[in-house]
């Protein structure tokens, strides 16, 4: 409890299990929140929603074997997207663990920590009380590092009921490299030769807190701005040189085409923002990146410029000279924002609605969390997200299921409210966990588009000829059924006047609530269904 406070930690989320009764004993002692939850996955997917909206370490306390074990999912996804999650999980008595053989000791397995190794930056399990602070320290630093990532630690249980010798030593972490003025000279050399720049900007730049200097980098070089999906919010969206959309647009897309010189802050060129890299390498691309392997793994960059997004691109901003052509760009991205909000309505009228009344009514301070339904799929992608961490989307590992209890983390955060925009299929997955919301009183609005199935694979289905099998699902009653956790909610029609009056009603608020939305939309053109590039995948 020491180390976790002096990492800045005042509230985690977890679940009680008959071998870490005493961290929640400690925890009370040391004035630590722990939000109980009714799932362990839920613990990890809320302390990677208060991860996400705050920047701060997200702590999920759970069990030995199968309670650890119920957290994987939920960390591979904070691993694929960055979240500095710690996963403090209780292990067997190390005085009855025999290395290589399963005894049969209650929720023993063979290796805990292996099961977390594909999904983390590091697993570790403690070998000594004396260990322990040390060892919380560094997993908690490991995780806030850049790239920052879920860390797991693992604590036999033995080791809570014996004296840890009054260590505190500091294990510290290694420096990362800075980039050299060499490399620096370089990168100017590049630009100075670009005609038609473009930024390309990933959540390693948003992590980093690097929004102001990348807006003055693109603001100097006149270049359009392209967020990926972890990188929405990191320019305001009526930024002059911010792009309002994803490359998928053909219009959008057609700027990746026309451009020269890529400039990458703090991405890693996924297949979901790069249509599976049907987008052609660039003629030059410059890389910003803290790890030059991260930064190669996709598109080879003519030149990578290593460390911090935001002290790397600084020095990048302050050295370029100012183009002109700051009106042709405004002008062109005026143009874009036109021609994308006309799509939106052509495309999807109700999808425009939704948006247009989230864009409009949603206060600035709250964290919109978005699931893998065809509803998320558009705010994902179409929302005018007002600032960094104000929207969470689970594109790292794209976990159905993940909006609503990562919502319970961002909204015990004390940010701002958190709204949750589920399909009736993800939300069932945890629907339980209205009961956290309710028992904690949580200001947590979910938005239930309820099509009576799987959308999004209803769609494929459809769309390739075959019988629709497995994603048609008998649903409950939702306002009842939030109603039955002492959960408010509201059943509307589509997006139109009624939801809109919901929601505002909703936001108005002090603890959690539902609204229900009968609703079938169409998925957007950022769905791979309905990828526009023909070119066969690199």
């Amino acid at each position: 409890m020491e180390a976790l406070r002096e990492l800045d930690v005042d509230i985690a989320f977890g679940l009680p299990g008959v071998h870490n009764l005493p961290v929640w004993e400690a925890c009370a002692a040391a004035g630590i929140r722990l939000v109980g939850v009714r799932h362990e996955q839920a613990a990890a997917y809320a302390a990677d929603g208060y991860a996400r909206a705050t920047g701060r370490l997200g702590v999920a306390v759970v069990t030995t074997g199968p309670g650890a074990a119920n957290t994987l999912g939920a960390t591979g996804e904070a691993m694929t997207s960055g979240a500095p999650v710690l996963v403090l999980a209780t292990d067997i008595p190390s005085t009855l663990r025999r290395p290589g053989v399963y005894r049969g000791v209650l929720h023993e397995t063979r290796d805990q920590a292996a099961m977390f190794a594909p999904v983390t930056k590091a697993a570790t399990t403690a070998g000594a009380a004396s260990e322990l602070y040390a060892a919380v320290l560094l997993a908690g630093r490991t995780a806030l590092a850049a790239p920052t990532g879920p860390v797991y630690l693992g604590v036999p249980t033995d080791l809570l009921s014996q004296a840890t010798g009054g260590s505190h030593a500091d294990p510290g972490l290694p420096p990362q490299r800075p980039s050299s003025g060499g490399e620096l000279r370089d990168a100017l050399a590049m630009v100075e030769r670009a005609q038609r720049p473009l930024l390309w900007v990933g959540g390693g730049a948003l992590r980093a807190g690097a929004g102001d200097a990348v807006g003055l980098l693109a603001e100097r070089l006149c270049a359009p701005v392209i967020t990926t999906y972890n990188g929405r919010g990191v320019l305001p969206p009526d930024h002059p040189c911010l792009v309002p959309g994803p490359a998928h647009v053909p219009a959008i897309g057609a700027l990746w085409d026309q451009a020269d010189l890529v400039i990458a802050i703090g991405s890693d060129f996924d297949g979901m923002t790069t249509q599976n890299w049907r987008m052609p390498a660039p003629p030059a691309l410059l890389a910003i990146n803290v790890d030059a392997e991260d930064a190669a793994k996709n598109y080879r960059p003519d030149l990578v410029l290593v460390g911090d997004a935001l002290a790397v691109t600084e020095r990048l901003a302050a050295a370029v000279p100012a183009r002109d052509g700051r009106g042709d760009l405004t002008a062109r991205i005026e143009g874009l924002r036109g021609e994308v909000a006309a799509l939106v309505r052509e495309e999807e009228p109700q999808a425009a609605l939704l948006l247009d009344a989230l864009d409009r009514l949603v206060p600035a301070d709250a964290t919109v969390l978005a699931d893998m339904c065809i509803a998320g799929y558009w705010v994902a992608g179409f929302h005018r997200v007002p600032g960094p961490r104000r929207l969470a989307y689970p594109m790292g590992w794209g976990t159905l299921g993940f909006a609503f209890p990562a919502a319970l983390g961002a909204a015990a955060a004390g940010v701002g409210r958190a709204v949750a925009v589920v399909g009736d299929g993800g939300f069932l997955f945890a629907c339980g966990e209205l009961a956290t919301a309710a028992q904690e009183q949580l200001p947590l609005t979910v938005v239930l588009v309820d099509d009576g199935g799987y959308g999004m694979l209803r769609f494929d289905q459809v769309q390739a000829g075959v019988p629709t099998r497995g994603v048609d699902l008998a649903t409950p009653d939702f306002v009842a059924l939030a109603a039955a956790f002492g959960v408010p909610g509201e059943q509307v029609d589509g997006f139109g006047d009624a939801f809109e009056a919901a929601l505002a009603k909703s936001l108005d608020a002090d603890g959690p609530n539902l609204i229900a939305v009968r609703a079938a939309l169409t998925p957007p053109p950022s769905t791979s269904p309905r990828w526009y590039r023909a070119k066969a995948p690199r």
